[in-house]
């Protein structure tokens, strides 16, 4: 009893040993040939110092004898990797262009490296740090103060559940809505740190002003026409966004896709109508969106929609996909719905309902080469929107802040002027890492020509 108790200690023993190898092989992330290397060592010596029967050592030599073989790489690629490969295909569902699209769009930052196992930290410590200029600097001093100081935030939110009057005339005439508008349009043309810069600072004294100023430095849709626009979309519009005459939003979240842009229900269909005493061939849209910002103020509306060309009036295609358009507002079939009210904040929010809308062709934005395109369009911007949301302090950090204000004795109408915009983020480290992440956010010329123009045959 004693010698079999004895055995089988030795032999739980080895097996721990082995195990334990296994592991540390594995999570070291050893190559092929070094592990084969460490394991043909611990086998050695399990046939040296093991007192196993012989047929058991040769049973436990085949799996290593296997693992040798596997060191032949066009044996491993032929008997391994090529058969799993195939069965591991057969197992996943087929990519669709919509997804083929996103893979296709846009680049990465330093953030890819997070996907590799083993980032590279020194890539991301050694990056610059973005400053601003001597122009962006004077524009945060002079009037993002100035607007600052003109902010209430209790009186914009719980007495007028709007931006006052002088507030919308400042913002416009002093050129907020135009802060990534090239100069030779009429804007600013501030880099990713400097718009970042004006997000938080007027951020730490109202979410509606910042939320405001946001939608149209981003997809709503500034960006969007800097990259992909026509010429003469630039020249009609920009000028009008950097001057404040027209008030743009992006019309995305619908009330059952919410913003998942491949599954919109909203459609536009390419047929003849009539456009200003003219027979032309244009788009029928019909739409319903929800939860859009600045729609009850807007003037011009970005739509995504999916395109249909039924009669085939403009090529052999019926399907085109993923479109963005720009509708003005007062275009017949466009209403604006009641104003929502999310959260109790006060910015502009609501829905907009299109039926039978039609438009010209032209209303796509980049023309109808970029019918369908919309998708990817949409992809290779929103991390742009997406940085400027981060741009902005923590909402819970806004919610607290009449909290905090009382807490100070400063009371919830009143308090102090917070100066400094960074800030208002409530610590320096954050502010760094801020810094950083906007500094890899670059306005990247795309060439129109990434953009796959459809079929027209």
């Amino acid at each position: 009893m004693n010698d079999v108790a004895q055995s089988a200690g030795v032999f739980l023993a080895w097996a721990m040993l082995f195990l334990g190898v296994l592991l540390i092989l594995a999570y070291r992330r050893s190559s092929l040939g070094r592990s084969s290397c460490v394991l043909g060592i611990l086998l050695l010596a399990y046939w040296a110092l093991g007192s196993f029967p012989e047929w058991w050592k040769v049973l436990v030599s085949i799996p290593y004898a296997l693992l040798l073989l596997l060191n032949i790489r066009p044996l491993r690629l032929r008997a391994v990797t090529r058969p799993f490969l195939r069965s591991y295909r057969r197992l996943l569902p087929s990519m669709s262009a919509t997804e083929r699209e996103a893979l296709d769009a846009g680049t990465v930052w330093w953030d890819g490296e997070l996907f590799t196992g083993g980032p590279d930290w020194q890539k991301l410590m050694s990056a610059k740090v973005p400053t601003l200029t001597a122009e962006e600097q004077a524009f945060l001093d002079g009037p993002c103060e100035d607007l600052c100081a003109m902010l209430d935030d209790w009186d914009i939110t719980h007495a007028r559940a709007d931006l006052p009057p002088e507030v919308w005339k400042f913002i416009k005439s002093q050129g907020f809505f135009g802060m990534i508008v090239p100069r030779r349009y009429g804007g600013l043309e501030f880099s990713a740190y400097a718009h970042s810069c004006v997000l938080v600072k007027i951020a730490s004294r109202s979410g509606t002003a910042s939320s405001t100023i946001a939608v149209p430095n981003s997809l709503g849709p500034a960006e969007l026409l800097l990259h992909y626009g026509t010429e003469a979309q630039k020249d009609h519009f920009l000028p009008r966004l950097a001057r404040g005459e027209e008030v743009p939003c992006f019309a995305l979240t619908g009330p059952r896709a919410g913003s998942d842009a491949a599954a919109i229900p909203d459609i536009g269909v390419i047929c003849r109508g009539q456009w200003q005493g003219s027979e032309i061939v244009g788009i029928k849209l019909n739409f319903s969106k929800r939860y859009i910002t600045l729609a009850p103020v807007a003037t011009v509306v970005g739509l995504a929609f999916r395109l249909f060309d039924p009669d085939r009036l403009m090529g052999e295609r019926t399907d085109l996909g993923i479109t963005c358009a720009l509708i003005p507002r007062d275009t017949p079939g466009v209403t604006i719905g009641r104003r929502h009210f999310p959260l109790n904040v006060a910015f502009q929010n609501g829905p907009i309902l299109g039926a039978d809308v039609f438009v010209p062709i032209d209303s796509i934005i980049g023309g109808f080469p970029l019918a369908g395109q919309g998708w990817r369009m949409l992809v290779e911007q929103l991390g742009v929107c997406i940085g400027g949301v981060r741009a902005h302090p923590p909402a819970i950090q806004h919610a607290d802040r009449p909290l905090r204000r009382r807490r100070a004795g400063l009371g919830a109408h009143g308090g102090a002027h917070l100066h400094h915009g960074c800030r208002a983020l409530g610590h320096r480290g954050r502010d760094r890492r801020r810094r950083k992440a906007v500094g890899a956010v670059r306005h990247v010329e795309i060439s129109r020509d990434r953009i796959r123009p459809h079929d027209r045959q």
